[in-house]
């Protein structure tokens, strides 16, 4: 189960809005959807969290480059929405890494429901896979300074656990806008 809030701070405090995510293929999809939520080009931090597994903060001020904190980039990695946030930047990987990935990808038809014949070759690009997988460190990756000047400091963000979207929200004084969109 996935929970993702926008707040938006204006003038008159902050403003919470959940978001369906679906539509949301890429950082930069994220980021405009981000930037919507204010037409006076403030901050909007969006808080995504996966049921105690992981949560992510991406934080855009105006047209800068979004600032990005994931929890546990392992468990983000196995989230559609995970892989959103992790970028080969966040991730210190070259851009041309993903070709690794599409080649330690086994596709040898049986993805569409023929027999598997080859199992042994199967395991093998599976191997390959959690291979390339082991890339994606355990553990938080990202600028965990994202909040300081709102707050929250980088130890404060390291040790959340839990309900940390609820815990970011209380430390910026948005908990009750926050619950309005829960």
């Amino acid at each position: 189960m996935y929970f993702a809030a926008l707040l938006a701070r204006t003038e008159d405090g902050w403003e919470a809005s959940d978001t369906e995510l679906d539509d949301v293929e890429t950082l930069s999809d994220l980021a405009d959807l981000a930037r919507e939520a204010s037409p006076d080009e403030d901050t909007v931090l969006v808080l995504i969290e996966q049921e105690d597994a992981w949560f992510g903060v991406v934080r855009v001020d105006g047209e800068e480059d979004p600032r990005i904190y994931v929890s546990d980039a392992a468990a983000a990695a196995r989230s559609s929405y995970g892989e959103i946030l992790l970028t080969d930047e966040l991730l210190g990987r070259e851009p041309d890494d993903d070709g690794d990935d599409l080649d330690a990808l086994d596709l040898d038809g049986t993805e569409d429901g023929e027999s598997d014949d080859e199992e042994d070759e199967d395991d093998g690009g599976s191997d390959a896979a959690a291979g390339s997988g082991e890339a994606v460190p355990h553990g938080p990756v990202g600028d965990a300074e994202v909040l300081d000047d709102l707050g929250v400091s980088e130890k404060e963000l390291r040790s959340m656990s839990g309900d940390a979207v609820g815990e970011i929200a209380e430390a910026l004084g948005a908990l009750d806008v926050l619950e309005t969109v829960r």
